[in-house]
């Protein structure tokens, strides 16, 4: 599996403490959604964040990790493109499909790990309002 990573994970020491197998796939931006720091890394709606590309078929392991069957983080998966997206020039042509090929990111619940400040708009989980965030407002990782 293929994941964007843009904490801890991104150093390769890190990694290696706690994959058997992984390798990096290239430097890439995270469009709409920015890093907040704290005691554990989190995204937020907008921004941009900078990260890397994990590959790694330890996926179980990366969720232990991250702690989602805590409620700590939530996978969610987010459309990869190798280039720069004018998303006003796609929904004009009506284009509503960014690519094909998704990356899974995790994103911290801001509740769970006392970040202050940070909201996911409309009703439902937290996974729920995350996943809706990500598809309603087009958020992407592309190559830097």
């Amino acid at each position: 599996m293929e994941v964007f990573v843009y904490g801890t994970l991104t150093d390769s020491d890190r990694a290696a403490a706690l994959l058997d197998t992984f390798a990096y796939h290239g430097e890439t931006v995270l469009d709409g959604l920015h890093r907040v720091k704290g005691a554990y890394p989190t995204l937020a709606p907008d921004g941009r964040t900078r990260g890397r590309i994990l590959r790694t078929p330890d996926i179980d392991v990366l969720d232990e990790y991250e702690g989602v069957e805590r409620g700590l983080y939530a996978r969610v998966s987010v459309p990869f493109t190798d280039a720069a997206i004018d998303h006003d020039d796609a929904a004009a042509r009506g284009d509503t499909a960014i690519d094909s090929r998704k990356l899974a990111v995790y994103v911290g619940d801001p509740d769970a790990l006392d970040v202050v400040g940070v909201s996911w708009p409309g009703p439902g989980s937290f996974r729920e309002r995350v996943e809706r965030y990500v598809r309603e407002e087009e958020v992407c990782v592309r190559r830097e």
